[in-house]
């Protein structure tokens, strides 16, 4: 039986995992293809059994796992990744209250899970378009609106604007599953130990 710190770091790594491709594109323009596919489908399974089964697999998330792994030992190597996660935390209580939100978001979901299907590819440029488009037409008008810093040289590109759209949404898809896992900011300070543990048990 899973115990239920392993799920909440299993979303946190999710979250982590979406959050590193947007600072690798932000930075450089481009994005390993592997990781943000794991991204897109994680939005597209709302009704899967597990938090595993969000991912594929826990396998799906050792990339996240590991910047957990290295953050919780204070050897995180980029300063900002938390301050985005912890954006991305706050922001997603903003939008779970928020019901007209929640709704479009749900309604635009399907229909990019539609095309992601059709084109075969949930990393599908057409896909990541649709879906960062409903990001910035629904999520980003909320506060706090996370802020992504970069290369401007990339930031003025509409494909990589998308794509850190897409992402983003993918976080904050995360970052519910780890509050539907019963995660709250506590476990930072209370929890640390036991998140610690958990983190060690899934990348076994």
């Amino acid at each position: 039986m899973t115990a239920p710190m392993d799920n909440r770091v299993l979303a946190l790594a999710g979250l982590a995992q979406a959050l590193q491709q947007v600072r690798r594109i932000a930075e450089t323009g481009h994005s390993e293809a592997a990781s943000v596919r794991t991204a897109m489908d994680s939005v597209f399974r709302i009704d899967a059994d597990s938090p595993e089964a969000v991912y594929g697999n826990r396998h799906q998330v050792a990339p996240g796992l590991r910047l957990l792994h290295n953050y919780f030992r204070n050897q995180g190597q980029d300063d900002v990744l938390p301050r985005l996660a912890l954006a991305v935390l706050q922001l997603e209580r903003r939008f779970v209250r928020d019901a007209a939100t929640v709704a479009a978001v749900s309604t635009g979901i399907a229909r990019a899970e539609q095309q992601a299907r059709g084109l075969g590819d949930s990393g599908h440029p057409d896909v990541l378009a649709a879906i960062g488009g409903l990001y910035a037409d629904t999520i980003s008008h909320l506060k706090p609106r996370v802020m992504v810093q970069g290369n401007p040289h990339y930031l003025g590109q509409a494909s990589v604007v998308a794509e850190i759209r897409a992402l983003l949404l993918a976080a904050v898809r995360s970052a519910v599953l780890w509050r539907q896992m019963g995660g709250s900011l506590w476990d930072f300070v209370f929890g640390k130990r036991a998140m610690i543990e958990a983190v060690d048990r899934s990348l076994r």
